[in-house]
This record gives C-alpha cells, sequence and structure tokens, in this order.
C-alpha cells in the first residue's frame, strides 16, 4: 500500500510542478516576443507554445482528480459535522459509515461511466488497433485541438481518480472499523519541519540560570577579594 500511496504523491507534485514550469515559460514567451530585440524576435516567435494551455489545463484535471484520492485518503476535505459530533458515539459512527459508503457508492458509479465513456470514446478503437485486432466499424474517437492527442486519453483521468477515490472511501472505512478513528490533516504541521519538544516541567526558563546571562554570584563560589596596603 505505500507504493500506491508515494505513486499518487508522485503524480501530483510531478504534475503540478510541470504545469508550473510550462506556464511560467509559456507567458515569458509571450511578453519577451514582444521586445523588438533583433534575431532573438524573430526566433522566439518561430516557437509555438499554443499548446501550452491546452495542457496545462489537461494536467490541472488529472491532479485535481488524483488530488481527491489523495484527500480522502489523509483527511484534507472540508466536511460539516458539526451536528454529527454533539451526537453520541453508537449513532455517530452509524453516520460516519454512512457517509463512507455513500462516497464509494457515488464515486465507483462515476468511475464505472467513465470508463465506458473512456471505451467508447476511442479506447475501444486504440487497443484493438494496438493488439492487430479486426477493427469492424469502431469508432477511432477524436482528439484534442492543439495538441492533437486522443481525447480518451485525457477523459482517463476520469475513471482512473474516481476509482482510486473509491478505493480510498473503503479504505478509510476499514480502518475505522477497526480502530474508530478517521484520518486528520493537521494544516499547522508542515513536512520536514521537526516539531518543537516542550521543556519539562520543573524548567524555569526564565530563571537565566546558565553562562548567557549575568547574575550574582553564591557566596560560596566568589573568590576572595586581594587587598591592598599594609597587614
Amino acid at each position: 500500500m505505500k507504493y500506491l500511496d508515494r505513486l499518487e504523491e508522485w503524480i501530483i507534485a510531478c504534475l503540478m510542478g510541470a504545469a508550473t514550469l510550462i506556464i511560467f515559460f509559456a507567458v515569458l514567451h509571450r511578453y519577451a516576443s514582444g521586445l523588438a530585440i533583433p534575431g532573438v524576435q524573430d526566433w522566439l516567435i518561430a516557437r509555438d507554445f499554443s499548446w501550452a494551455q491546452e495542457l496545462t489545463i489537461i494536467m490541472f484535471v488529472w491532479m485535481a482528480k488524483f488530488g481527491a484520492a489523495y484527500g480522502v485518503r489523509t483527511g484534507i476535505h472540508v466536511g460539516v459535522d458539526v451536528l454529527i459530533n454533539r451526537l453520541a458515539w453508537p449513532v455517530r459512527r452509524q453516520f460516519i459509515v454512512f457517509g463512507l459508503l455513500a462516497g464509494a457508492l457515488f464515486t465507483g458509479i462515476i468511475a464505472a461511466l467513465g470508463a465506458h465513456f473512456v471505451w467508447e470514446n476511442g479506447a475501444h478503437y486504440a487497443i484493438f488497433k494496438f493488439l492487430g485486432l479486426e477493427l469492424g466499424d469502431l469508432y477511432e474517437g477524436p482528439t484534442t485541438p492543439d495538441l492533437e492527442w486522443p481525447t480518451w486519453v485525457v477523459y482517463s483521468a476520469i475513471p482512473l481518480g474516481s476509482g482510486l477515490m473509491c478505493f480510498r472511501f473503503l479504505q478509510v472505512l476499514v480502518s475505522f472499523l477497526r480502530t474508530g478513528e478517521l484520518p486528520h490533516h493537521d494544516h499547522g504541521h508542515v513536512d520536514g519541519v521537526d516539531e518543537a519538544h516542550p521543556l519539562p516541567v520543573d524548567v524555569n526558563p526564565y530563571s537565566l540560570d546558565d553562562d548567557l546571562h549575568p547574575r550574582a554570584r553564591a557566596a560560596a563560589d566568589t573568590p576572595p577579594r586581594k587587598h591592598g596596603g599594609r597587614s
């Protein structure tokens, strides 16, 4: 299961980073192309970045679908549970189980309908063609305007993301039935930053009992003073 978790996180992080870089270079190209720099302006205008907007939209759609599954696993989705938390534990437990089952059912239906749509939108044709099978009157499917990618590849985010989200709902449900706890995300926690360890109760941080602050010496620690003059 850890490998699936890591893969999920890597997909989201790579999509987010790549989309950010593409948008950055597309905007930089757009404004730099308007600068009258001999040679450079012609070279920039010759570079085609019309595909950047379409690609980033596709990447954000995939990021959102896998990010939703990640949110179910980590408990970062917003939920209105003020009333449920005020109920007695047996009743609250039933409501939580019902909510998780409803989420799994809904995302499972979306995944099934999305898979059927993708299959009929060109995936059937592409798979049969790849395997060298008889195509018959299968529908090849449309392509995207700029990238000219098969749209079934783009729409595959729906069955894959929703299917993973359904699995996460069931995973959380099984964990809740075993432990009685739901995943909770601490919005104040930052990964990679060590938490500060609290001082022991018997330590007074304001006592200044260290070597960094001046303080009066005890009588036993004070060396004898040398007096001048005759004895």
